[in-house]
């Protein structure tokens, strides 16, 4: 790429581009692919049930663009995980899968044992609180990787209306932790991601060989990591993102947003220590401090450590479940 513009041009696009399914379809079966659609979740049963309905009637019964929905759920206390299985998804707990690896909970958990639970040769990526799903969460990110062949992931944008507590939707908020803290990490560390124009964004696909070769962050900085590792491993030209429109979700408070933050920064640190050889940078405290204010400030502390899982190519359970499915593959 010739620069950070050029890129811009040919690697964005907006999902009304792909709206024609059945020329989607037609390009999955041409180059033989399976797609697997993934939903990680933790207590979603206000939001799962239209998901799926939605997600499974247009893009597997009325056009077979998906051949498998999933919900991988971190240990739900509500109805997620009956809802969903209800609806016709096919649900695992996370916990219950690659126990000799040890019991870690996260998003970046649920995504990485994905790769072990689903047969795609994409997976897609998609949140479970969206409250306004459509097909074009799943098609968007789909079509640039279906209409280009040197394309292996795609990364979703959108118009996040920011809910102000006791008033109105603000229209255009949203990307708090974007702007303050990645985008500046990014301009002054990697200054080829800052086309990325939301790098925290949910929701994505690849190719499970992308994928397989990465190490994957339990907890918030799983996003960050990808686009870091991506682009180093297989460069800016592998990567693209589609315009959704508009994402309408449950909005984090600000304290929340400074634990995602503390967690992000662990990944971040590790990836400059990894890729740029910087003197070896270690926290001198997991715990974020945090100030509650009742009749008096108090310090409210909550450690944080941002554990990550090996590629999954370095897993030996996966690597078998591997080799018996192309065994399976051939004889079929």
């Amino acid at each position: 790429m010739k620069s950070l513009d050029e890129w811009l041009k040919k690697h964005t696009f907006h999902h009304s581009q792909f709206n024609d399914l059945k020329e989607l379809v037609a390009l999955k079966t041409r180059h033989q692919l399976r797609i697997s659609l993934c939903f990680p979740t933790l207590n979603e049963e206000k939001t799962i049930g239209k998901e799926v309905v939605i997600m499974k009637s247009e893009l597997m019964d009325r056009y077979p663009l998906l051949d498998e929905i999933a919900v991988i759920d971190s240990g739900s206390v509500d109805k997620t995980r009956e809802i969903a299985e209800e609806f016709g998804a096919k649900v695992f707990l996370a916990s219950d899968y690659l126990k000799e690896m040890g019991e870690l909970r996260g998003k970046g958990e649920n995504l990485w044992k994905a790769l072990y639970l689903l047969s795609g040769d994409i997976i897609v990526y998609i949140d479970a609180d969206i409250s306004n799903i459509h097909p074009k969460f799943v098609y968007g990110l789909l079509g640039p990787m279906l209409t280009n062949p040197d394309i292996k992931f795609c990364k979703a944008f959108y118009e996040r209306p920011l809910a102000m507590e006791g008033g109105p939707r603000s229209k255009g908020g949203g990307g708090r932790v974007t702007e303050i803290l990645i985008r500046p990490l990014f301009a002054q560390f990697f200054p080829e991601l800052t086309g990325i124009i939301q790098p925290l964004s949910g929701e994505f696909a690849g190719y499970r060989t992308i994928f397989e070769q990465l190490s994957f962050p339990v907890g918030y900085g799983i996003e960050t990591s990808l686009l870091i590792d991506i682009s180093q491993k297989f460069g800016l030209e592998a990567m693209a993102q589609t315009d959704l429109d508009k994402r309408i979700h449950r909005n984090q408070q600000t304290k929340a947003l400074g634990r995602m933050s503390f967690g992000i920064l662990q990944t971040f640190w590790n990836r400059l220590n990894a890729l740029k050889c910087v003197e070896h940078l270690e926290p001198e405290s997991f715990v974020m401090n945090q100030i509650e204010v009742d009749t008096e400030p108090r310090m409210v502390g909550q450690e944080i450590r941002e554990y990550e899982r090996p590629p999954m190519l370095e897993v030996e359970t996966y690597r078998l479940q591997q080799e018996a499915r192309a065994k399976e593959a051939k004889t079929a």
